[in-house]
């Protein structure tokens, strides 16, 4: 049995702010915004830079399918160098790497 994110469990135990929640980022993708890409990438930076692996690896695969690159997570993660430091590259780079190597045969 495949062990539920806390994204999946979010949505199945509190529906109503999941779907809020959702509506919000919905908002925010408004024509002539950010496409997908550039905003799967902003989120791994801004959460590479605070150090939460498992929001960047649960970013990974969505930015992936929006046509992002292995070496643009790379460098999106590596840019948090010049803000935070190396802690988050240190915690996130692995695991952001193996998250967009899974899908591979």
């Amino acid at each position: 049995m495949e062990k539920k994110n806390n994204y999946q469990t979010f949505m199945e135990e509190a529906p109503e702010a999941a779907a809020a929640f959702n509506s919000l980022i919905q908002s925010l993708a408004l024509p002539n915004g950010l496409d997908q890409k550039t905003m799967q990438l902003i989120y791994i930076g801004i959460k590479a830079s605070q150090e939460n692996v498992q929001a960047v690896c649960a970013h990974v695969p969505m930015a992936k399918q929006a046509g992002a690159t292995r070496e643009e997570i790379k460098n999106t993660i590596l840019l948090t160098l010049t803000v935070c430091g190396v802690s988050g590259v240190l915690s996130c780079l692995t695991p952001a790497l193996e998250a967009y190597d899974a899908g591979e045969t």
